[in-house]
């Protein structure tokens, strides 16, 4: 069976845990961020987990989970 290739998109946005959950981050924090509020930006720089129904869709583009 040939290898299977990274999906290079979702590498960048993506990590495994070492439990196998995936985690992302959030979105809206790279610009504009005079009118956020401090808590706001806070809360947004923390990493959080991708949904159930969603982590097999992201685990299929990660075949070898990402270091």
């Amino acid at each position: 069976m040939p290898k299977l290739k990274t999906h290079k998109g979702a590498a960048k946005r993506f990590r495994l845990t070492a439990t196998g959950k995936v985690k992302r981050g959030h979105s809206h924090v790279r610009h504009i961020l005079t009118k956020k509020t401090a808590k706001r930006k806070r809360q947004l720089d923390i990493d959080v987990m991708v949904s159930e129904a969603d982590t097999p869709l992201v685990k299929k583009m990660l075949p070898y989970g990402r270091g």
